[in-house]
């Protein structure tokens, strides 16, 4: 019984649709992510080879993304799914083992053309522009290590948009958040009432008003 529930607690790597492998992640730089597997060798796996995976309880999205004007793929961390969908790239604590590739610090710069696939119908090219600087571990670090950024998409309302959630944030950042959220949580008064009174989003509110809204269009 002690076995069955060590199992199920693994993470797992879905290569595609019922094909998946349960293993321990070691980490994740957004375009690869290593594994260990049960016989201790290491595996590393590309975002454009597999559908998505699961780590510490938490899934991670393959999708399409633009950068430099070349269509490559990276994962995304699913934050909401339903009606409205909200995931992050970059924030916490992903790093990689040695196994991994170095990356450079990646810095979401515009938006993102709508479409299908992935994960809970998410899809979409997503406009990135990778930062300067080296391609060291400690540049990969101190990306990973800083502030998530936020997209939400709701299927019928134009691209999926990036949310400038950010400490801080100017009063034009914040009259765009609001912008944004009021074109996607669209039909519930209350909500839309509640988002205008709002003078300063930060990333715990947004998840909170796209939470409320899926919870009342299921």
């Amino acid at each position: 019984m002690l076995v069955f529930v060590k199992s199920q607690a693994q993470d797992a790597i879905t290569i595609s649709p019922g094909n998946f492998i349960r293993g321990t992640i070691q980490g994740t730089d957004y375009a690869t992510v290593v594994m260990k597997n049960d016989d201790e060798s290491i595996t590393q796996y590309k975002a454009k080879d597999i559908q998505e995976f699961l780590w510490n309880g938490e899934t991670f999205v393959s999708k399409p993304i633009v950068i430099r004007k070349k269509m490559e793929f990276r994962f995304f961390k699913v934050i909401e799914l339903g009606a409205v969908n909200l995931y992050t790239i970059g924030g916490g604590n992903t790093n990689v083992t040695d196994a991994a590739p170095k990356r450079a610090r990646v810095s979401p710069s515009f938006g993102i053309g709508g479409g299908t696939g992935g994960f809970g119908g998410m899809g979409g090219g997503i406009g990135i522009t990778l930062g300067g600087g080296g391609r060291n571990r400690q540049d990969a670090a101190s990306a990973q290590a800083g502030p998530a950024t936020y997209f939400i998409e709701k299927f019928g309302t134009g691209p999926i948009q990036e949310l400038p959630v950010e400490p801080g944030n100017s009063a034009g950042k914040n009259q765009l958040i609001r912008n944004v959220l009021l074109q996607k949580l669209t039909n519930d008064e209350d909500l839309a009432e509640r988002i205008k009174a709002t003078e300063s989003f930060d990333a715990k509110l947004v998840r909170a008003f796209v939470a409320a809204y899926n919870g009342m269009h299921k």
